[in-house]
């Protein structure tokens, strides 16, 4: 399988993991099989991601993670859409649930993968089926259960 990850950094944001992490974390969160993926991951500031949460949700805040599922025939590659991750506050979260940062960017990434592949948590069985791929993926990278916050 080829994958490519795009990682979008246009504020040159610091904190950011290394591009090799987030392909890491996409290729893990793969549920799917893909012949020729192209991700693109873009992190933003607190601004953007407000802007886009307003726009696409109607929510006045930023937030972490936003998917956004494509499905588009006119490519000539697979792509399951773009992930927006809000560097800002994917750092002071993890600062706030005491985890490594690392620990918190390879949940978001896995858990906006698994919204582009279809899963959501918008009831209760359907949180559960989710979170517990979540767990079970990011257990294969070597992180503890992002839902046990002390």
């Amino acid at each position: 399988m080829a994958l490519r990850v795009d990682i979008q950094n246009d504020e040159n944001l610091s904190a950011v993991p290394d591009d090799s992490d987030f392909l890491i974390w996409v290729k893990a969160s793969l549920v799917q099989n893909f012949s020729d993926l192209e991700q693109t991951i873009r992190v933003v500031g607190e601004a953007e991601s407000r802007d886009l949460n307003m726009q696409f949700l109607g929510k006045d805040n930023p937030t972490n993670v936003l998917s956004f599922p494509l499905q588009s025939p006119c490519l000539d590659y697979q792509c399951l859409g773009d992930l927006v991750i809000c560097a800002p506050l994917v750092c002071q979260e993890a600062t706030l649930q005491n985890k490594p940062e690392n620990a918190h960017w390879s949940h978001l990434v896995v858990h906006g993968m698994l919204h582009l592949q279809g899963y959501d948590h918008d009831n209760a069985a359907d949180a559960a089926k989710m979170e517990g791929l979540e767990v079970e993926i990011l257990s294969t990278l070597g992180y503890s259960n992002p839902y046990n916050v002390e």
